[in-house]
């Protein structure tokens, strides 16, 4: 087995052992037996727990980040990369039932009020993918004049909420149609006619 082959399956192994226990509770023992592969062995791809616990995580957001970047990638207009990117992204989420299921245990993992972002350089990637879309419908006059840093923010803010919400307090019905909602009232705005 190649080394890309076998540590992506170390990781799928390790989230699901971490969606089914937990990280308190998870073992690397767990993780190696569900490998059929020593402890030792499972220490040449990780220093501790902690550490497979953050490379594992990370791995499976990476893999959420991608898949809405190829989906985003696909569409020319920044409007449509904007739908895109919003509902592909509540999508993914609603499919991965183990990331989802760590998420819940571990709702720091996005942390609605970042203090300590664990995974600050994902979370800023996805806010540069929101950037370069908003940037993208400025320079082609199909979005108006932004603050780019902070709009990609707000919009990130909203979508964790909503994220928090729908997957981590299982408000899962209502939200989906909130969130359309929200979507609409983002790209279409609340009021009729000129600006104030």
């Amino acid at each position: 087995m190649r080394k890309k082959e076998s540590i992506t399956k170390i990781f799928a192994a390790s989230l699901q052992v971490f969606a089914e226990y937990g990280y308190k509770k998870a073992t690397v023992e767990d993780i190696a037996s569900r490998l059929d592969m020593t402890k030792g062995n499972l220490y040449l791809y990780a220093k501790n727990k902690k550490d497979l616990y953050q490379q594992t995580v990370s791995h499976a957001l990476l893999k959420w980040q991608a898949m809405v970047a190829r989906r985003v990638e696909k569409e020319n207009d920044p409007k449509k990369k904007f739908l895109v990117m919003c509902f592909k992204a509540v999508e993914y989420l609603s499919r991965d039932n183990d990331l989802r299921r760590v998420l819940v245990r571990d709702p720091d993992i996005f942390p609605m009020f970042p203090t300590v972002d664990p995974f600050y350089d994902i979370n800023q990637a996805s806010k540069e993918m929101i950037k370069g879309i908003l940037e993208q419908g400025m320079k082609e006059n199909v979005f108006r004049k932004l603050d780019v840093d902070r709009v990609s923010d707000v919009i990130f803010s909203i979508y964790k909420m909503f994220i928090i919400r729908a997957y981590i307090k299982n408000e899962d019905q209502a939200i989906q149609q909130m969130f359309a909602d929200a979507v609409e009232l983002m790209t279409n705005g609340l009021f009729i006619g000129p600006d104030l």
